[in-house]
């Protein structure tokens, strides 16, 4: 009988590569209770909305009837809004609807605060997919980093569907790490998070897609089901797509979309990492390391395809046409946070901790910024000031639409007593007032031009005074014109 040889150990440490589907572990409450925490500081100082989070308040109070009539004709929900109507995340509108109905949810802070907690659940979920994959060390770690990317924390604590969209993803995530480890098990869920995502923000279906791309990479054949899932859950967003084509919406809000000249990749990776910090150049470094040698074949093509399938789609689309915007690529870049957790940990053992450690604080300094932040818009404070100031019977115009949906909303929950002097567009400022407060935007700073001006002199009445309330997404001005100045 030949005795066998052992051969020493080697020197240097595997990857991680954990037994399949691990406990749940208390660690992993870490990632949505660090997002909350952020989110909390960011909520503190109270700033007011901005244009689209006053867009949420404004439709998300209406009678259902009335939501669902606008998103079927396409038409906005007030006269000021006529052509802009709930389109493309329409589905975000009914949630937060049924949202604002319940008792005491229907404040400025309770909005955000839907968002928030849609975004803690969604990394709770996206951190239990990584676990099961690749260990609680690993999806612990890629969820710190998701909780603290300065592009989801913003996105985490404003008024519009991406938190519901985050939700979604992870649960989409989970489904599918659920079928990859315990087949027919996680298709239910996958097909109805798949759903989710695209209904909360239709360019997280390129992130479906990579997760049906994962799926066929691993098993072969044997994903057909995932296949078919993933076709049925993406059918509802491309009815709706059709929906706002064939009700003439079909384009609206690409005028905010950029052409990157073929940067897209380098621009969404600097908007994830909040500009070209350290923690840019080493998120992109683990990554590759993740994508190469992270723990766990399965999680590296899983955390491979969620990070490039969407950017490489994207990519070809630009080819047709501009396609980005930083928050729009938001559900792909999660991925991001797994490759570099997963890079993180697939170095020697002795470096693992202190690697994952100066990551994090990197991506923790990242965030920094956005504690100082300034409000976008500051149509509430415009409106404390006028009530102090305006005189009952002297009318107040609203000269343009982002000044209207500002007035509008905070006369209603910050003085009631001005809505009887409130002219909203498309009326005009009246010719038979001593006095008028006009309300427009600064663009460049000078006031956006409107019929108000020339009514206003006509009718003999003069600018004398003028006050400024900067944000830094719009720029508002409070102007007084007189007879006889």
């Amino acid at each position: 009988m030949t005795a066998t040889r052992e051969h020493p150990a080697s020197t240097a440490a595997p990857p991680v590569v954990p037994d399949a589907s691990p406990r749940w572990s208390p660690a992993e409450l870490l990632p949505p209770v660090l997002v909350l925490v952020l989110g909390i500081l960011l909520l503190l100082p109270g700033h007011g909305l901005w244009f689209d989070e006053l867009f949420t308040a404004e439709v998300g109070r209406r009678p259902l009837g009335e939501i669902l009539a606008a998103i079927r004709d396409g038409e906005g929900v007030t006269s000021y809004l006529a052509g802009v109507p709930p389109s493309y995340n329409a589905p975000y509108y009914v949630v937060v609807h049924a949202w604002m109905s319940l008792p005491g949810l229907g404040s400025d802070t309770a909005l955000r605060v839907l968002s928030l907690l849609a975004t803690a659940g969604g990394l709770a979920l996206a951190t239990r997919a990584v676990a099961r994959l690749g260990g609680t060390a690993t999806g612990v770690l890629a969820g710190l980093l998701m909780a603290a990317s300065p592009l989801l924390l913003q996105q985490s604590v404003e008024a519009r569907s991406y938190g519901l969209m985050v939700l979604a993803t992870g649960a989409a995530a989970l489904g599918l790490v659920r079928w990859l480890q315990e087949p027919p098990r996680g298709l239910l869920l996958l097909g109805v998070a798949g759903a989710g995502m695209g209904l909360a923000h239709w360019y997280a279906v390129t992130v479906l897609a990579a997760f049906v791309v994962a799926a066929v990479a691993l098993r072969g054949r044997r994903a057909v089901p995932v296949v078919l899932v993933g076709a049925a859950a993406a059918l509802p967003v491309c009815l709706l797509i059709g929906l706002n084509v064939l009700n003439g919406t079909g384009s609206r809000n690409a005028e905010h979309l950029q052409d990157t000249d073929g940067r897209l990749l380098g621009y969404a990776v600097e908007a994830w990492a909040g500009g070209r910090t350290p923690v840019l150049w080493l998120l992109v470094g683990l990554a590759v390391v993740g994508a190469v040698r992270g723990g766990g074949r399965e999680l590296r093509v899983l955390a491979v395809a969620w990070t490039w399938v969407p950017l490489l789609l994207l990519v070809g689309a630009e080819l047709l046409r501009p396609v980005y915007h930083p928050r729009y690529l938001l559900a792909g870049l999660l991925g991001l946070g797994v490759l570099a957790a997963a890079g993180a940990l697939a170095v020697p053992r002795g470096g693992r901790a202190p690697l994952a450690g100066v990551l994090l604080v990197c991506a923790l300094l990242s965030c920094t910024p956005l504690l100082e932040r300034e409000p976008r818009e500051r149509a509430d404070d415009l409106v404390r000031t006028l009530a102090g100031v305006q005189v009952a019977g002297e009318p107040v115009v609203a000269a343009d639409q982002r000044s209207a949906i500002g007035l509008d909303h905070y006369v209603r929950t910050l003085a009631p007593r001005l809505r009887a002097d409130l002219v909203l567009p498309p009326d005009d400022a009246p010719a038979d007032a001593d006095r008028v407060w006009l309300v427009r935007r600064l663009i460049d700073g000078v006031p956006e031009p409107t019929d108000d001006d020339e009514i206003l002199l006509d009718a003999g009445l003069r600018l004398v005074d003028e006050q400024t309330f900067r944000g830094t997404q719009t720029r508002l001005v409070l102007q007084r014109w007189e007879a006889g100045a």
